[in-house]
Parts: C-alpha cells; sequence; structure tokens
C-alpha cells in the first residue's frame, strides 16, 4: 500500500517534467541570488539544500538504490535454498549491464528523441506496477483469511477446488499459478497477475486506476484553465495540509518579481575567491499574494490620473 502510494505520487511530476522546469528554473535562481548577509548563515541546513539541490538529490538516489541491490541480492542467495556464492555475480553483473544501457540511452538518445516520451512510457510501467501491488495486497489479504479458515496454505496445495475461496472468487484457472509455475511470477511481480481473482483485488485495481485517471484529469484541467472545475479561486495545491502550514502562499512570485530575479540571476558574478557578486541595481520587489498579479503591480506604481477642469 505504502509503495502504491509513493509510485502514484513519484509518477505525476515525472509526466509534468515540462511544466515543473519552470518551477526548477525559479528555485535555482532563487537559490543563486538570494545570498545569505552572514557567514554562519552559509552553514543553515536550508540554505545548504537549496544551493546544493542538484547534488543532494543524485546522491542520496544512487546511495539508496546501491544499498537496496546489496540487500535484495544478499537477501535472495541467503533465503533460496540450495544456492551458492557462485550465483551471486551474475544477478550483479547483469544489473550493472542493463543500468549502464539505459543511461547510455538517456544520455545520447536525448539529444535525437524527446524525453517527454521516455517519460511517459516509463511513467506507465510504473503505473501498472503500482496499480498492480495495490491489487496484490488486497489479494493476499483476503488469501489469508481463506488460509486461517482452511488451516493451511492453501494456494501452494495446487491450483485446483479448495484452492482458493469460491465465494468470493469472480474468476479462476486451473494453470498459470506465479507460486507454482515458472514464469507467471514475472506477470505477477510487474502486472498483479493471479490465476484467481477476488472481488477485493479485481475492485481495488480498478479503483486505482479510476482515482489515477480523475486526479489526472484535474490537474490538466487545472493546467488550461488556472483553477479547478467549479471553483476559479481552489487549485489543488491548495487541498494539500503542508501548503499551508509551511506557509508557501507567501513564497509565490508573481509574473513581474519572476522578471526580477531572472534579471538579476543574469547579472551574477564571481569574484577571485569564488563568492557570488550580485547587482544590487535589482532588487526583488517586495513579495505580495497569490491573486496579485503583475498587471497589479504595474498599475500600482502608475499615478493617479487627475481629471481637471478646462479653462
Amino acid at each position: 500500500m505504502i509503495a502504491t502510494v509513493m509510485i502514484s505520487m513519484m509518477g505525476i511530476p515525472m509526466l509534468r517534467m515540462n511544466n515543473m522546469q519552470s518551477k526548477w528554473r525559479v528555485k535555482i535562481a532563487r537559490s543563486l541570488v538570494e545570498i545569505p548577509h552572514r557567514k554562519r548563515d552559509y552553514f543553515k541546513i536550508g540554505f545548504l539544500s537549496r544551493r546544493y539541490a542538484m547534488f543532494i538529490l543524485p546522491f542520496i538516489t544512487v546511495l539508496r538504490e546501491g544499498l537496496e541491490a546489496v540487500v535484495f541480492v544478499a537477501g535472495a542467495g541467503i533465503t533460496t535454498q540450495g544456492s551458492h556464492a557462485s550465483a551471486y555475480p551474475l544477478p550483479v553483473v547483469v544489473g550493472l549491464i542493463c543500468g549502464g544501457l539505459v543511461g547510455y540511452l538517456l544520455y545520447y538518445g536525448a539529444s535525437k528523441s524527446s524525453l517527454q516520451i521516455f517519460l511517459i512510457l516509463s511513467t506507465s510501467i510504473l503505473y501498472l506496477i503500482s496499480a498492480g501491488l495495490f491489487s496484490r495486497g488486497a489479494w493476499y489479504f483476503e488469501n489469508y483469511r481463506f488460509n486461517l479458515a482452511s488451516g493451511g496454505d492453501a494456494s501452494e496445495g495446487g491450483d485446483g477446488n479448495g484452492s482458493y475461496n469460491i465465494r468470493k472468487a469472480v474468476y479462476h484457472v486451473n494453470c498459470c499459478n506465479p507460486e507454482l509455475d515458472n514464469g507467471w511470477d514475472i506477470f505477477n511481480a510487474l502486472l498483479g497477475w493471479q490465476n484467481t481473482g477476488y472481488l477485493s483485488s479485481m475492485l481495488c485495481y480498478n479503483i486505482y486506476w479510476l482515482v489515477l485517471i480523475i486526479v489526472l484529469s484535474l490537474m490538466i484541467f487545472e493546467e488550461r484553465r488556472g483553477h479547478l472545475p467549479f471553483a476559479k479561486n481552489l487549485q489543488l495545491k491548495h487541498l494539500n495540509p503542508g501548503y499551508w502550514i509551511k506557509n508557501k502562499k507567501k513564497q509565490e512570485l508573481t509574473e513581474e518579481q519572476k522578471k526580477q530575479l531572472f534579471a538579476k540571476m543574469e547579472n551574477i558574478n564571481f569574484n577571485e575567491d569564488g563568492e557570488i557578486n550580485v547587482q544590487e541595481n535589482y532588487e526583488l520587489p517586495e513579495q505580495t499574494t497569490s491573486h496579485s498579479s503583475s498587471q497589479d503591480v504595474v498599475a500600482d506604481k502608475q499615478p493617479p490620473h487627475v481629471k481637471t477642469d478646462s479653462l
């Protein structure tokens, strides 16, 4: 269940990569322009995380994947009956070759084709895996209840009658068991396939896709109209409690402020010590609320029009 939520949340930014570029551009510009006034502020976690975000994120990702690979390879070798030490190099070498091949295709293929196509395909595969995980969770729960009632692990007794709860099963085939038949465990891991379809597992699978379609449809509507349906002053980010807890509304910039920020970033230079110097001619205006627009800012700066009577 937790993996399903994490994969679903991770896939949404991958689908909106083109729209996320503008947000990352603002974040990177602010990390370069906003220089602490005191030297001790350079060592604060907030400043370091903003300044070195493009290093910290890949570093943590590679470190996590490396630890995960060691744990899973070692765990598979220890728990597999009759395994030998000679079984370790094959999955490690194959994994390194596959990872290097994917990285090579991403690095050299992005210049010849659209990266958005790759992100859409990879995200679709992730969502198939996520839907399968959600369905498998419900299936294992039903299977656990049936095992408690029958007094044993019925799914390992075969594919015929008595291996499943017929009162809650929608379909059943006497083959293709991912726990007994070789090869079908791959479909079970990737797509959540089971030779017995319980009502709860099938409902979870369809509900997952229904919720995902609704969320993505709302995001598409918001990107085109600027608000959610039937609510002109409401956006999806406003439904996130963290938006109000962290008071992100005050940190939002108008279009005029973004132009000032980018103009300030273009005038960045470095001194002999490698420190950033920014020209003082470009200063960000005071923070305004998210409801104000650039036209309002320009209108406030114009002098009021005074109507005088002709002599």
